[in-house]
């Protein structure tokens, strides 16, 4: 009976300890949401440029709330539910408004629904993960992670800066794109996560001066080296797919042979 009650009792810490709220993850959470409400305001007065860095400064911002709960042990439901809504704001509506105003509000309707259908995608796609991370914890993402969908968006208008493009632009791939990355935030197509690194200890030397070349190729040219990394990124799900299904085919190809 004391076995069953400290049992009872135990579970009753833990459930206690999961809606906890803890400020520092928190901070970091309302830095990136505070990110995104800016990049909405921006976008609206016209700055694209001002938007597109911010939705950039709020994904930094994620990337570090999830690793300061982890590292300090305060990861929580209310914590992961903050999150989402955070995430829906920075990298679904700000992305999706900036889409619009940017490029997709001269295609008429054509150019709003796409805008819509990014922002419902994000929020189906952020439900998707709550509900898989609650099973378990996946390895790899499942579908486009937001995060990396609505960087895309931000550095394709850095890129146009870049190339030229001050004010607002008119190109169909814009339109395409946004079409694009709302399949594939929503598909099942696995993009590899960077929670769980594989590298071994003894490769972490080799991982530092990587990531030192990295940060020295983003300082020379930031505008064209994060499209570049951003369109690999994007491009890594889709083409390690096809290669895997080509793998299997050829395997069957193979096992069929030995076979006659």
């Amino acid at each position: 009976m004391n076995k069953i009650n400290s049992e009872k009792d135990g579970n009753e810490a833990v459930g206690h300890g999961q809606r906890m709220i803890h400020p520092l993850p928190c901070l970091f959470t309302t830095a990136s949401l505070l990110s995104g409400f800016y990049a909405i305001i921006s976008a609206i007065n016209g700055n694209f440029f001002h938007a597109a860095v911010a939705i950039i400064v709020a994904g930094i911002f994620d990337g570090l709330d999830g690793r300061v709960a982890r590292l300090t042990k305060t990861t929580s439901i209310f914590g992961m539910e903050y999150d989402s809504l955070s995430d829906l704001v920075s990298f679904g509506v700000a992305p999706g408004l900036l889409a619009y105003l940017w490029a997709l509000e001269p295609y008429g309707r054509y150019g709003w629904l796409a805008a819509f259908l990014y922002v419902a995608t994000t929020a189906l796609r952020l439900a998707r993960f709550n509900s898989l991370t609650l099973e378990k914890s996946p390895k790899d993402f499942v579908g486009l992670p937001c995060p990396a969908a609505a960087g895309m968006i931000a550095t394709t208008v850095l890129f146009s800066r870049y190339l030229g493009a001050t004010e607002s632009v008119k190109h169909i791939s814009i339109l395409i794109l946004v079409y694009l990355l709302s399949y594939l935030m929503v598909s099942n197509i696995r993009y590899m996560s960077f929670k769980h690194p594989a590298a071994k200890r003894k490769k972490t030397f080799q991982v530092t001066v990587a990531m030192v070349l990295l940060l020295i190729l983003v300082a020379a040219e930031p505008p064209v080296t994060l499209f570049v990394i951003g369109l690999i990124y994007v491009l890594s799900g889709p083409f390690s797919a096809a290669y895997r299904i080509m793998h299997r085919a050829e395997k069957g190809v193979e096992e069929q042979e030995n076979i006659i």
